[in-house]
C-alpha cells in the first residue's frame, strides 16, 4: 500500500457551507488548515502538559513525543484517521508509585516502554484476529472498573497539592468548571487550560511562583532525553493501563466514525500498534506514554474539518514548541496549589470514564457477579492496597487489576458448573422489568 500524502482542495479552500465538511482527505488553503491545526496544539495543551508537571517528567520531551506519535499514527493510518497523540493520564498512578518509590524516571520510562511494547501486541492481534477478543476477556463490567480504580487511585495525590495553597486550588477548581458552562463552542472545550491559566495568574498575585528557572533558560534547544533503566518488578503497575489506552482508541475509532459516517472498524488495530508504538518511542527517551485525545476530537465537532492534514501541521507545531526550553520551563513553575485544583476535577474524571464504561454498555448491577467484581476492585484501588512479594511490589491498580480478572471470570466459571449464573445475564436487556437490587439477593 502505498502512502498518500495529497489532499484535496475543499471548494475555494476558504469557505465551508452549511451541511459541508473537510473530509480526511481534503484540506482548505494551507493557511487556514495550519490554523486548526494550532487549534488542535490549544485543546491538547492543557491536558498533555499535566501529565509531566504531575509525574516529573520534562514536558518539552513530552510535547517532542507527542509530535512523533501523532506523526506515526497519521503514517501508520495511511493519513485516513485523523487523531492528535497527546499524554496519557494512565501512566500518572504507576508512575507516582515508582516515584514514591524512589526508584528514579528511568525505571518508570521502562514500564511506560513495555507498555507500549504491549499495546503494540494487542494492535497486531487486533489487526489479523479482530477485536471480539477483548470483550471476553474483559468484558465491560471487568474493564470499567480497572479504568474507574486508575483515576479514583490517585485522590490523595490531589488532596495533597489541594492542601499546600487551598485557596488557589479552589479558585483553579471553580475556573475550570465555571469555563465548561459559561461558554459555548472551543471556548468551553478548553476549560482545562483557561482554568490552570486563571488559576496560574491568581498563584502569581499571591507570590506563589518562581520565575527564576525560567529566566536561566535557553530560548532554543533539544528536550531533555533520558534513557529507560529496566526493573521487571514494577510492570505489574504498568500493564494494566493497557486496558484504559485499549479503550481510549476504541471509543476515538468509534467516535470519528460516527462524525464522519465513515466504517473505521478496520482501523481499530492500526490505531493501537501506532499508538504503542509511539508509547515505545517515548519510554525509550524520556516521554510521558501516548493516547488519542478526546479534546481534538471536540475541536472537529466544532470545525467539521476532519483533514489529516491539519493534524500533521499541529504536530508540526508541537515540535517547534519542544525545541523551546524556555516555554518548558513556563510549563514547569505552575505550582502546587493550581496542579490540586484541577487535578481535583481530572482524576476524578478518569475514574468516572470507568463507571461510563459501566453505563453505555448497560452493566447490570443487579447481578451479584458484577456487583461483586465493582465493589471488591473500587475498594483495593481506592485505598491502594499494596504488598510485596520477594521484594517485587503490587499497588491498589495492580492487584485491583488482577482481582477484576481473577473473580469475574472464576465466580462465571464456578456459577456455570452450579447452574447459578447464565452466560447471557450479565447486561440489562431493553424494555426489561428489572425489579430494585437487594443485598440480601439470592
Amino acid at each position: 500500500m502505498s502512502l498518500n500524502f495529497t489532499w484535496t482542495l475543499h471548494g475555494d479552500g476558504k469557505n465551508i457551507a452549511p451541511g459541508e465538511v473537510i473530509e480526511p482527505e481534503e484540506r482548505l488553503t494551507i493557511a487556514r488548515t495550519a490554523s486548526v491545526g494550532a487549534q488542535h496544539v490549544i485543546a491538547m495543551f492543557g491536558a498533555t502538559f499535566l501529565v509531566p508537571i504531575l509525574t516529573g517528567f520534562d514536558p518539552s520531551t513530552t510535547l517532542f513525543f507527542t509530535a512523533l506519535s501523532t506523526a506515526l499514527f497519521l503514517l501508520i493510518n495511511n493519513n485516513t484517521l485523523p487523531s492528535y497523540l497527546g499524554s496519557s493520564f494512565g501512566f500518572i498512578a504507576p508512575i507516582a508509585a515508582v516515584t514514591t518509590a524512589h526508584k528514579g524516571l528511568g525505571v518508570a520510562s521502562f514500564g511506560i516502554l513495555c507498555t507500549g511494547i504491549a499495546l503494540a501486541l494487542v494492535g497486531v492481534i487486533v489487526h489479523f484476529a479482530g477485536a471480539q477478543w477483548i470483550d471476553k476477556v474483559m468484558p465491560p463490567v471487568v474493564n470499567g472498573a480497572i479504568v474507574a480504580i486508575i483515576g479514583f487511585n490517585l485522590a490523595p495525590s490531589a488532596w495533597n497539592n489541594f492542601k499546600v495553597a487551598p485557596d488557589t486550588a479552589l479558585v483553579t477548581l471553580l475556573a475550570v468548571m465555571l469555563v465548561a458552562v459559561l461558554f459555548k463552542g472551543m471556548l468551553g472545550r478548553l476549560n482545562i487550560l483557561i482554568g490552570v491559566l486563571i488559576g496560574y495568574v491568581y498563584a502569581i498575585a499571591r507570590g506563589q511562583v518562581d520565575f527564576k528557572p525560567v529566566e536561566q533558560a535557553a530560548w532554543v534547544g533539544l528536550p531533555k532525553f533520558h534513557a529507560p533503566q529496566a526493573d521487571f518488578s514494577i510492570l505489574l503497575m504498568f500493564l494494566p493501563v493497557v486496558l484504559v489506552l485499549i479503550a481510549e482508541n476504541i471509543g476515538h475509532v468509534k467516535s470519528v466514525s460516527l462524525m464522519t459516517g465513515r466504517d473505521y472498524d478496520d482501523k481499530i488495530g492500526r490505531s493501537l500498534f501506532a499508538d504503542g508504538l509511539g508509547t515505545i518511542f517515548a519510554g525509550l527517551g524520556g516521554g510521558s506514554g501516548t493516547t488519542t485525545y478526546a479534546e481534538n476530537i471536540g475541536v472537529m465537532a466544532a470545525t467539521k474539518v476532519y483533514s489529516t492534514l491539519a493534524y500533521w501541521f499541529a504536530a508540526g507545531f508541537a515540535l517547534i514548541l519542544s525545541l523551546c526550553p524556555k516555554f518548558g520551563a513556563i510549563i514547569n513553575t505552575i505550582p502546587a496549589g493550581v496542579l490540586g485544583g484541577v487535578t481535583t476535577l481530572l482524576y476524578g474524571m478518569i475514574g468516572m470514564l470507568g463507571v461510563r464504561i459501566w453505563v453505555e454498555n448497560k452493566v447490570d448491577f443487579g447481578k451479584n457477579v458484577n456487583m461483586m467484581v465493582a465493589a471488591v476492585v473500587m475498594i483495593v484501588g481506592i485505598a491502594n492496597f499494596t504488598f510485596a512479594i520477594q521484594g517485587v511490589s503490587f499497588n491498589g491498580i495492580a492487584i485491583g487489576s488482577f482481582a477484576a480478572l481473577i473473580v469475574f471470570h472464576g465466580l462465571k466459571g464456578i456459577g456455570k458448573l452450579t447452574g447459578a449464573v447464565v452466560e447471557e445475564d450479565d447486561y440489562i436487556e431493553e424494555g426489561k422489568d428489572e425489579t430494585p437490587y437487594s443485598i440480601h439477593e439470592k
